[in-house]
């Protein structure tokens, strides 16, 4: 079996929280135990949010961790023209397109049919399915969104995607935290396929006028050129693993191994957040706490060193 390739790849769009030290150590955990590689990717594709000063605290934080990675250190915006080419191949083969409804107006129309009655599909994060603009656009105001080049999503064409599939689609989903101080690879390699389902998320966004990539299109572009061969991350991006399946097999890159991990939450059972400002790792350890004493919170339970 080849050597294992495991990623840690935060956004340095605000500090990070008590999640993201589960989620660093799980997979330092699992590198180590298995004799596998580590790479840490910066995931800044929003230029506006994710700056150098928040990059810097977040890989002081990683250090204090114990996070040990190699280098250099991989960063979407130096890559840019790969998540492009990608994009192109999907548009070539007539399977993206632009839609030029706003967030806004996709609000407006769907809560109009829920009013009258008819419940519209949201996708597994609760955001409603996009309507498609000649559902909501008059001829006349598309053709001139059209020719004004106004402000659009690029989207995947689920439908059309998902004819271009043989057979079934699924992925491997192992356990995330079996023995994860020492996972043996009887234990972390007896994992199951299960089937994926990206209809249910419609015609998700791969770029955007001024983004020129996704989340969804920028991980598998990655996790393919970097060679990952195991993917560890949170519970809430299991369902998305069908979206990222489906963008696998259309652009013909490799398909890892997935696990999810659990989630930390507050009190409330609520997943910790940038946006709500939770405890961060940088507050943490400015007030002194050791870094057994933050895994510690996490569930993880180390003599202190």
């Amino acid at each position: 079996m080849s050597q294992p390739v495991f990623r840690f790849a935060p956004s340095p769009n605000g500090h990070l929280h008590l999640g993201h030290a589960l989620s660093a150590y799980l997979n330092q955990a699992a590198a180590d135990a298995l004799g596998g590689r580590l790479l840490l990717r910066i995931e800044n594709i929003d230029q506006a949010r994710c700056t150098p000063e928040l990059e810097r605290q977040m890989l002081e934080d990683l250090a204090w961790l114990g996070l040990r990675w190699e280098t250099p250190v991989v960063r979407q915006s130096e890559h840019f023209h790969l998540y492009a080419a990608a994009l192109e191949k999907l548009e070539r083969r007539g399977l993206a397109y632009r839609g030029y409804l706003t967030r806004s107006e996709i609000k407006q129309f769907v809560a109009e049919q829920e009013a009258a009655g008819r419940p519209w599909p949201r996708d597994p994060d609760g955001a409603p399915l996009y309507p498609g603009d000649a559902a909501v656009l008059a001829g006349d105001e598309l053709r001139r969104r059209l020719e004004s080049d106004a402000p659009y999503a690029v989207r995947l064409d689920m439908k059309a995607a998902l004819e271009q599939v043989k057979g079934d689609l699924t992925w491997w989903e192992g356990p995330s935290e079996a023995s994860a101080d020492d996972p043996s690879e009887t234990e972390w390699f007896a994992g199951k396929r299960v089937p994926a389902e990206p209809a249910a998320w419609g015609d998700v966004v791969l770029a955007r006028k001024d983004t020129p990539t996704s989340y969804h299109l920028s991980v598998v572009v990655d996790d393919a050129r970097q060679s990952v061969t195991d993917v560890l991350r949170g519970r809430d991006l299991y369902e998305a693993t069908s979206v990222h399946r489906l963008l696998q097999v259309l652009l013909d890159l490799p398909e890892p191994r997935y696990r999810h991990h659990r989630l930390v939450v507050d009190e409330t059972g609520r997943k910790l957040s940038k946006s709500s400002r939770d405890a961060s790792l940088l507050d943490l350890r400015l007030a002194g706490m050791k870094r057994t004493e933050v895994l510690a919170k996490v569930g993880i339970h180390q003599v202190e060193e």
